[in-house]
């Protein structure tokens, strides 16, 4: 009898007081933040924004918030004038890391703002909140949104376990992107990419199939690229589930088209089977020399 009470009273440590035993769970299982956690701070986080309230969003006593590279009081910014979102959000769910990539699309006068947010999740709170936005063809050089009235299905599927690469091996193989950057060839650092490999940047379509924004550019790999020499690359997600690796670089001098000041932008690869299948990716126009504000 005593061995039959001591149990008991060990399970109920264990495992609560739950009359229930569909949600008695371990103690353990609630520290950490799992993919529709992650998900569901992004909800909260555009919830709060658009009411414009950001007591209605849980943070960190010292949660940063940057908007554009520069670090502004949460409640300023796009806090101030955020409209509604469409149907375009499409999220990157880092588990591991605790962090949520979301590129989203909003509604804007004259055109859509294309959005972008990275959240930092630590034990129920957001502790960092790096964001930006490009509202026209003057931020952004490329601006098509009518390209982006839904995100496209490659980049919201889930990879089939047979297909997936380990999340060090996805990560080796997305830096070889800026690493062809750098010396102006992805073939020559043997980028592995597949034969209808496509790209967008800020909704244009830039290489793949029937991409005509310049000579040559329907397969990613072997278009001609400027030389990038001044490259930079952070590594801010990697969702293993949708096999998707999450970058920000600044792409240095030489990367717009009239030279005045850098291409800032968030990248996303899509990575199954060994090789590249998508890369899609917001970027904004910003003076030379602007710093992040995460490096």
């Amino acid at each position: 009898m005593r061995r039959m009470i001591f149990a008991a009273v060990a399970l109920l440590l264990l495992y609560g007081c739950s009359s229930s035993p569909e949600i008695a769970a371990p103690a353990t299982a609630a520290a950490g933040c799992d993919r529709e956690c992650l998900r569901g701070f992004v909800t909260q986080y555009l919830d709060a924004i658009a009411a414009h309230n950001p007591a209605a969003l849980p943070v960190t006593a010292n949660v940063k918030f940057t908007e554009n590279n520069e670090e502004i009081k949460l409640g300023e910014g796009m806090w101030q004038n955020f409209t509604r979102l469409t149907d375009y959000r499409r999220d990157i769910l880092d588990v591991k890391e605790g962090v949520a990539v979301s590129f989203m699309v909003l509604e804007g006068d004259p055109s859509p703002i294309l959005y972008v947010i990275r959240l930092k999740v630590e034990n129920g709170r957001v502790s960092e909140i790096e964001t930006m936005t490009v509202r026209n063809r003057e931020e952004g050089m490329l601006y098509d949104p009518s390209n982006l009235k839904a995100p496209r299905p490659l980049m919201v599927s889930a990879v089939p376990a047979n297909q997936r690469v380990s999340r060090e091996d996805a990560v080796k193989i997305a830096l070889t992107y800026p690493e062809g950057l750098r010396i102006g060839s992805f073939v020559k650092v043997d980028s592995p990419m597949a034969d209808d490999a496509y790209r967008y940047e800020n909704g244009q379509l830039m290489a793949g199939p029937e991409c005509t924004f310049f000579p040559n550019c329907d397969v990613m790999k072997t278009q001609m690229i400027p030389t990038l020499p001044e490259v930079t690359d952070r590594v801010i997600a990697v969702d293993e589930e949708l096999g998707i690796v999450a970058m920000r670089m600044n792409f240095g001098a030489g990367s717009l088209f009239d030279g005045n000041g850098v291409l800032d932008v968030w990248h996303s690869f899509k990575i199954y089977d060994g090789v590249i299948h998508a890369a899609e990716a917001f970027c904004k126009a910003v003076p030379a020399g602007q710093a992040s504000g995460w490096d």
